[in-house]
C-alpha cells in the first residue's frame, strides 16, 4: 500500500517503522521545529526516525493548506496514516483517498479523545487504557473504530512508560488494519454515543498542587501523569519544587495540609487533606534533581552560614 504518514511524537515512531516495514511510505509529515526548554529546539522524534529511514520529510506549517493537499494528492497515496501528529487532517485530503486516513489513538474510543488521552486516563484513575485504529473523519476523534486493544493500567504507570507500551501495541494492530484493509476484509464500527470523555491539551498550570484542595491519591495521580509536561510544582517549607517522583502513604490525623508531616530516610511526607504524600525526588529552583532530605540540609546549612 502507497502511504502518507503524519506523526510528531514519540508514540508515532513505532507506527512509522512498522508502516516502512510494511508498505511503501511516500512521505512522512511532522510538525515544524518550534523552540522548547531554555531555547533548544523541541524534540521530534518523528523527524529523525524518518530520517534514519532515509525517508522523505516535509513540515508544512499548515496540513490544511491548498498548496500543501495538492503535492500530497500528487503523490497518488492509497491512504494517509495519523499518530499523534497534532492537527486535523482536512477532508480535502481524506476524501480523495481510496482508504481515507487512519488514525492510531491512545484511548479506548469514544473516552478520552483529544490530544492527551495518556495523561488523562492516567489522573481520572482508569483500571485499563489502551489503543484504538481508527477511520478519521471531520470531527475530532470522532470516526468509526477499526480495532481496539485493552491493557491494564498498573498503579505506578506514568504518562512516559505506558506511552511506550501503547505506541508498539498500536503499531502491532495498525500493521493488521492496513492488511485487512489492503485485502476488503476491514469492518469499521460507529462509535457508541455514550461514554465519550475529552482529553484536552495540557496546561502548565494543570501540574499546580493545592495541598489544601487534593488528596494524596490525586497528587499522586498528577505527579505519575503529568511527565514530562508540564511536570508538577507544589510547595515544600516555604518553596515551590517540582516533584518528580513519590507515592501515597498513610499517615496521624492531625497534620496540616501542606505541612511535613514526617519523613522516610531521604523522603518527606507531605500532609494532604486526605493522607499524606511521600516526596521521593524533586528539582528545587536553579538546581538538579536531589532528594527531598538533601535539598532541606543544603538549606538550612546556608541559612546557619549566613
Amino acid at each position: 500500500m502507497r502511504l502518507v504518514f503524519c506523526g510528531t511524537a514519540a508514540f508515532a515512531v513505532p507506527s512509522l517503522r512498522a508502516c516502512a516495514a510494511h508498505h511503501e511510505v511516500l512521505a512522512v509529515v511532522t510538525r515544524a521545529d518550534r523552540l522548547g526548554n531554555r531555547g533548544q529546539p523541541a524534540p521530534r522524534p518523528v523527524a529523525d526516525a524518518a530520517r534514519e529511514l532515509g525517508l522523505p520529510l516535509l513540515t508544512p506549517v499548515k496540513i490544511g493548506a491548498p498548496e500543501v493537499v495538492r503535492g500530497l494528492l500528487d503523490l497518488i497515496p492509497d491512504c494517509v496514516v495519523v499518530a499523534a501528529y497534532g492537527q486535523i487532517l482536512p477532508l480535502s485530503l481524506l476524501d480523495p483517498l481510496p482508504f481515507g486516513a487512519v488514525n492510531v489513538h491512545a484511548s479506548l474510543l469514544p473516552r478520552w479523545r483529544g490530544a492527551s488521552p495518556i495523561a488523562h486516563a492516567i489522573l481520572a484513575g482508569d483500571a485499563e487504557t489502551g489503543v484504538s485504529i481508527m477511520r478519521m473523519e471531520a470531527g475530532l476523534d470522532t470516526g468509526p473504530v477499526y480495532a481496539t486493544m485493552r491493557v491494564p493500567i498498573e498503579r505506578d504507570a506514568t504518562t512516559p512508560s505506558l506511552t511506550g507500551v501503547l505506541a508498539d501495541l498500536g503499531a502491532s494492530e495498525l500493521v493488521a488494519v492496513l492488511d485487512a484493509l489492503e485485502h476488503g476484509s476491514a469492518v469499521a464500527t460507529p462509535q457508541p454515543a455514550d461514554g465519550v470523555t475529552y482529553a484536552p491539551r495540557l496546561r502548565r498550570e494543570d501540574g499546580r498542587v493545592d495541598w489544601a484542595a487534593r488528596a494524596a491519591v490525586d497528587v499522586d495521580r498528577m505527579v505519575r501523569a503529568l511527565q514530562p509536561w508540564p511536570g508538577v510544582v507544589a510547595p515544600i517549607d516555604g518553596v515551590d519544587v517540582q516533584i518528580q517522583s513519590g507515592a501515597p502513604v498513610r499517615i496521624g490525623p492531625g497534620a496540616a495540609p501542606g505541612s511535613v508531616a514526617g519523613r522516610e530516610r531521604d523522603s518527606v511526607v507531605i500532609a494532604t487533606i486526605d493522607g499524606g504524600y511521600r516526596v521521593d525526588l524533586i528539582t528545587p529552583p536553579g538546581k538538579r534533581a536531589m532528594t527531598p532530605a538533601a535539598w532541606m540540609r543544603g538549606r538550612r546549612s546556608g541559612e546557619a552560614g549566613t
